[in-house]
């Protein structure tokens, strides 16, 4: 017997980091949170190329249908191939059968031009149609003239704006610069130092907050809606719940998994049609929060699409040869490496 849920929902992830497993260790040990963005994914981001930025989408999103997971709210950068680098993530996703929202992370860290340039591929990539937000990196990368073109930008196109706030002490004063800006739709991911109320949806990566030692963000204690992301670090959504709600219980010890689960259902806020697809899983009772809390290893066994399309077969992507995307992505990686 077999539980069948929805697909499940991503609020919050980086494909391009689906090839960092393996890399080669930083210059220096990272001691605090900016150092390991420095020593690790700053150098990483602007090594990317597109055919690196195409098997790391393609890798990433075959990973997700593996883990249930058929939509992903996806945040990228890539400083040294910006032109053009959503429309590969969107396309190499939609080859696989995911959905996905993307957006491209503008930071100033790479100077006017930089900004000017990841502001223009958000632009060009929603004009023509793409599914997305304004992406920004974090407001502490971020002068006040770029964070208010982005909000700008948003605005204008309809459109929130994918920021991450507050992750680390770096970007503490991320409330107090984006307060003014700040919509209902706009997506805020972390939020481990707000210390303000800002509209919009939170983003709630508990895996990556614990591997960066930045703390918890305690988000049940927030107004706003939340969703669950990984960061980057794959997209098993049940796992990640079941982290969720095990570093929510070591905070609070009279909490519920119900409020996780909300979580994840508040994934189909920004992909109501991922309700209408279909996982079947390993364990019968993968559609029950208490289950799901305490039940490591559930597999899933295949994903419809909400056409009726089987996208995933005995665990084997069905749109794409899965030999040949992993030997792909490990020669991609290979090469990544190597420039690292």
């Amino acid at each position: 017997m077999s539980a069948i849920t929805p697909g499940m929902v991503c609020g919050h992830h980086h494909l391009y980091s689906a090839l960092a497993r393996g890399m080669p260790p930083p210059p220096r040990q990272p001691t605090r949170f900016r150092e390991i963005l420095e020593q690790i994914w700053w150098r990483l981001d602007v090594a990317l190329d597109a055919e690196m930025i195409r098997w790391s989408a393609t890798l990433g999103a075959v990973e997700a249908l593996q883990c249930g997971t058929t939509a992903i709210v996806d945040h990228h950068e890539s400083p040294s191939c910006i032109e053009g680098s959503l429309s590969i993530i969107a396309d190499a996703c939609a080859t696989v059968g995911v959905r996905t929202n993307v957006a491209y992370g503008v930071t100033d860290r790479h100077g006017p031009d930089g900004a000017r340039r990841g502001l223009a591929e958000n632009e060009r990539f929603l004009r023509a149609g793409g599914r997305g937000m304004v992406g920004v990196h974090a407001a502490f990368t971020c002068g006040d003239d770029t964070l208010a073109d982005a909000a700008g930008l948003a605005a204008q196109l309809g459109v929130g704006v994918h920021i991450h706030v507050a992750e680390g002490p770096d970007d503490a004063d991320a409330g107090m610069r984006l307060q003014t800006l700040a919509r209902d739709d706009w997506h805020l991911v972390h939020c481990v130092y707000l210390d303000r109320e800002l509209p919009g949806t939170i983003a709630h990566n508990p895996r990556s907050n614990m591997n960066n030692a930045v703390g918890y963000a305690r988000p049940a204690a927030r107004p706003n809606p939340i969703v669950l992301g990984t960061d980057g670090i794959g997209a098993d959504m049940l796992e990640e719940a079941r982290l969720a709600y095990a570093r929510m219980r070591e905070d609070d010890v009279l909490t519920s998994p119900d409020i996780v689960w909300q979580w994840l259902e508040n994934g189909y806020r920004l992909f109501p049609e991922a309700r209408t697809d279909r996982v079947t899983w390993s364990y019968p009772h993968a559609d029950s929060a208490w289950h799901v809390a305490f039940t490591p290893g559930m597999r899933a066994l295949q994903v419809e699409s909400g056409d009726g399309e089987v996208l995933l077969r005995d665990g084997r992507p069905t749109r794409v040869d899965l030999d040949e995307v992993l030997a792909k992505s490990a020669e991609q990686a290979r090469r990544l490496f190597a420039m690292l």
